[in-house]
């Protein structure tokens, strides 16, 4: 049985991320039994998250968990970062703390391929503004042609070897660390499974959506993600 670690990135999710958690730990106990471990990352919530986090984490004494909270918000590339850093356990699965992302998916994976890893998939997503699927669809484009990588939704659950994500000397703080990921690994020769995923209607809040601040953003680190893979790639070969 293979050790898993499960990260829960949450901003302002008090209404789902209690839900989370359960559904987290009792995928946890199924998929490693004791060998387990789940990291929790607040992204600066200011609307009392942190509390109903430490909450629902009196339910479960005994428990291994990490809880990191960042001072303020610092996206969800930082987020994500922090969440994968702190993970000590042979598989790592990062999930939004919104509860869009059904984790039992993760019950038909107990075991990960050493030079694999899994990527789910949103087959529909209509829920998102036109701005952030415009957003998706550039960064799509981006990855096929400058990245040579393409994937049905790489923004989107993935179980990774955490061993070798902690070797890929990431760079990138922003959204775009998944596509930078992905990249690296698929450049050192990691093959990748892609998986459908349903993507579930949240049960409390809006989603957060993209804004131009987001969009600026991710477009000055494209040049930052370029380099850093091909700088990757050079060491690699």
């Amino acid at each position: 049985m293979q050790s898993w670690s499960i990260v829960i990135f949450c901003f302002n999710e008090k209404g789902n991320v209690a839900n989370v958690i359960r559904d987290s730990i009792s995928v946890l106990k199924t998929l490693a039994g004791d060998r387990r471990e789940l990291v929790i990352v607040d992204d600066g919530s200011t609307d009392g998250s942190i509390l109903e986090i430490e909450s629902e984490l009196l339910n479960f004494p005994g428990e291994n968990v990490k809880f990191i909270k960042h001072p303020v918000n610092l996206g969800i590339g930082m987020a994500l970062k922090n969440g994968y850093s702190n993970a000590s356990n042979e598989n790592v699965c990062a999930v939004p703390a919104d509860g869009q992302f059904n984790i039992k998916e993760l019950l038909p994976f107990p075991t990960v391929e050493s030079n694999s890893f899994i990527c789910f998939y949103r087959k529909e997503n209509q829920s998102y503004s036109l701005l952030r699927n415009m957003l998706s669809l550039f960064n799509k484009q981006f990855n096929k042609l400058l990245l040579s990588i393409e994937f049905k939704d790489i923004n989107w659950v993935k179980i990774y070897k955490t061993d070798v994500l902690k070797k890929l000397d990431l760079q990138l703080h922003s959204s775009l660390i998944e596509t930078e990921i992905c990249a690296k690994l698929v450049a050192s020769g990691n093959k990748f499974i892609e998986v459908e995923s349903r993507y579930l209607s949240r049960n409390h809040g809006v989603s957060k959506g993209a804004s131009w601040n987001i969009v600026k953003k991710v477009i000055n680190e494209l040049i930052k993600v370029y380099l850093s893979v091909r700088a990757f790639k050079r060491k690699a070969s």
